[in-house]
């Protein structure tokens, strides 16, 4: 049988029984503990002025609280938490990958402590954390007024497998937009596989933007069914898209940007690199192409601690990152 700590009741019982001159046997014998055990109990937490239970609980649970606890970050462990956390992984993620892998079950809050304390001593890895902030949705006017996107097909007809994920091949798109309106990132993001593309634009005008969604999804064409945008205009020739990639296009309902929500998300997470006070219209792709590649590189939950990129190999059986050109840009 395991042995179980008495409670402070049952070292109240003692107290008693001792003042009124029971043996230690009989006391032992009626709370269903071995004599060795009661022994125990009195060596350890008997002060000057006999046994009392509350001085006895009091002793016993702080020394309970100084018991040193098993070590489980042993040094490999630590320089590989300390590796998955420079390259921009989540404590939730680095602790769900190593489970993963079968190295060792950590919880992601021994994690975020071994951050902490090597903040206090100089260290950086707490720079490499995420932080979550309020993002502002881009403003297209009165969700009533024309969205000036010809032909454009609304998100409740989309089919059931795309809401339902049961595919790859169902993007999302978005810009995300640098500082004082300059320059833009273009995002694409699949929704089963949470796989992201993303590339710098010349400009925010329909042209270049239909040019850089064609360009970035090309590589990936026949792993493209539709794209999912917001009421941006300059998503506006969507149907050149669609001809290029032999897809079809939704819209999600103005300021409903829940409905576009891995895309929504993916954009904070691109956030880290290229923050909102930061003018985007001298940004190089080869950075784009380094943050995008960190993000695809991240074990996600969803993904049951899988990367998107190795998601997307096992459903389609392309790597998605040497079809890109990553590899050889990293």
């Amino acid at each position: 049988m395991a042995f179980k700590h008495l409670s402070s009741e049952e070292r109240h019982y003692i107290e008693i029984e001792l003042k009124n001159g029971t043996s230690q046997n009989k006391i032992a014998e009626k709370l269903g503990r071995s004599q060795s055990s009661l022994s125990r109990e009195l060596g350890r937490n008997t002060g000057q002025r006999g046994y009392r239970h509350q001085q006895a609980h009091r002793k016993a649970q702080q020394r309970h609280k100084e018991k040193p606890k098993a070590v489980k970050l042993t040094e490999d462990i630590k320089r590989r938490i300390a590796q998955d956390i420079r390259a921009d992984w989540s404590p939730e993620q680095a602790a769900g990958r190593l489970e993963k892998e079968g190295i060792i079950k950590l919880h992601h809050e021994t994690i975020y402590q071994f951050i902490e304390d090597d903040k206090r001593t100089d260290g950086t890895l707490y720079k490499h954390l995420r932080h979550q902030k309020k993002t502002y949705r881009k403003r297209y006017g009165s969700a009533h007024n024309r969205t000036g996107i010809p032909n454009r097909v609304g998100i409740e007809e989309r089919p059931e497998i795309v809401n339902n994920r049961g595919r790859v091949g169902d993007w999302e798109a978005d810009t995300v937009i640098g500082k004082n309106h300059k320059g833009a990132i273009a995002t694409l993001d699949e929704r089963k596989t949470k796989l992201r593309l993303a590339v710098p634009l010349p400009g925010k005008k329909a042209k270049a933007v239909k040019q850089a969604v064609i360009d970035t999804l090309k590589p990936l064409k026949r792993f493209v069914k539709t794209i999912t945008y917001d009421n941006g205009k300059e998503f506006a020739q969507h149907e050149a898209i669609n001809k290029a990639l032999s897809c079809d296009s939704y819209f999600a309902v103005p300021y409903h940007s829940w409905e576009r929500g891995q895309n929504e998300n993916a954009n904070g997470l691109l956030r880290q690199y290229f923050p909102k006070s930061m003018e985007l219209h001298n940004v190089k792709e080869r950075d784009v192409i380094i943050a995008v590649d960190k993000l695809n590189s991240r074990p996600r939950k969803c993904l049951g601690y899988k990367t998107p990129y190795e998601a997307f190999k096992e459903l389609t059986g392309v790597n998605a990152r040497k079809v890109m050109g990553y590899a050889f840009m990293t």
